[in-house]
């Protein structure tokens, strides 16, 4: 009986293939250090993962917690009213004004030289 032996093929340099998702083309881009799922025509990916997120677990984690802020409806931020002053608390202090801006600050712009015309 003959065994089969499978060789892998290192990844060593881009290798680069067109897929279909939907009917919309994308570009899958698998490199030493990553993998980019890109839009065909478009230059910045919409997913990119290092094979060390992906090992890790890390990517897991992202997609988990996109997932479930994606579902999660917005937050509806309570309505806050301020505290009622006591009766014997002093009235609050007028605004204090910004401090001046520092002479350096409000230095006049340098010169621009004059423009010499060719003759």
């Amino acid at each position: 009986m003959q065994e089969c032996v499978t060789v892998a093929t290192v990844l060593d340099k881009a290798l680069k293939r067109q897929v279909s998702v939907d009917g919309v083309d994308y570009m899958v881009a698998l490199d030493p250090e990553r993998i980019r799922l890109t839009q065909k025509g478009k230059r910045r990916p919409e997913v990119e993962l290092r094979w060390r997120e992906l090992v890790s677990g890390e990517a897991a984690m992202a997609v988990a917690l996109n997932a479930s802020l994606a579902a999660r409806p917005a937050a509806v931020k309570p309505v806050s009213r301020p505290a009622p002053a006591p009766a014997h608390a002093p009235a609050p202090a007028a605004p204090v004004p910004p401090a001046a801006a520092p002479a350096a600050a409000s230095a006049p712009a340098p010169k621009k030289r004059p423009v010499r015309k060719p003759r």
